[in-house]
């Protein structure tokens, strides 16, 4: 695959990726979640949708965001700050901060294609 093509990608394969991480710390070897959305990731890979790329990037940037308000309230718990709460601070906050840019990156890479097929259409 040329070089262009993946980085058109790398929203896409970054939460693939993600997605991976997130079923390897999971207890289940059988995760309908992580399943699910690797099977809809693949999906947007192979047929490119714009509709389905806009729900995915709004999708992963909201459950996020609601992500980073999950880790503030664990860091709220701690009665000491500690290594563990800075490990959990820095660590969460790059990984959460990761997916979110990653789907902001694909929800304005499938703005500019569904403006750029209406622009077509006129």
């Amino acid at each position: 695959m040329k070089a262009k093509k993946m980085i058109a990608l790398g929203p896409e394969l970054y939460l693939i990726a993600a997605t991976i991480y997130y079923w390897t710390l999971t207890a289940n070897t059988i995760n309908p979640i992580a399943i699910t959305l690797l099977l809809v990731l693949t999906y947007q890979i192979i047929y490119k949708k714009i509709a389905l790329g806009l729900v995915i990037g709004i999708v992963f940037v909201l459950a996020n965001m609601y992500l980073i308000l999950a880790l503030f309230s664990e860091l709220l718990e701690f009665t000491e700050l500690n290594q563990d709460w800075r490990n959990l601070l820095i660590f969460g906050l790059l990984f959460l901060g990761f997916n979110i840019t990653a789907g902001l990156a694909m929800l304005f890479k499938y703005i500019r294609k569904s403006n750029k097929y209406s622009s077509e259409g006129q």
